[in-house]
């Protein structure tokens, strides 16, 4: 796959930190620690779509949503 190249601006605390895993040979460079580091929050943030779309549903909406109609049904039920 073809790469981009972009700036990425760091504080130094963060970059120290992102150097000493280089350093012990955690990533190969900062490049693949970054590029590792956005994959992972994407990634993440993909998992956690249906539960921010879920936050947004109206539970008695989809309660109410859910038994329209049942009423009739159960009269149609067969007895068990």
């Amino acid at each position: 796959m073809r790469r981009a190249k972009i700036g990425v601006s760091l504080d130094k605390t963060t970059l120290q930190k992102l150097d000493r895993l280089v350093v012990a040979e955690v990533f190969p460079n900062r490049s693949r620690a970054i590029e590792s580091a956005v994959t992972e929050k994407l990634q993440r943030l993909d998992r956690t779509r249906l539960a921010r779309e879920c936050a947004k549903l109206d539970p008695d909406f989809e309660k109410a949503l859910a038994e329209e109609g049942l009423s009739n049904d159960v009269i149609e039920w067969p007895e068990y």
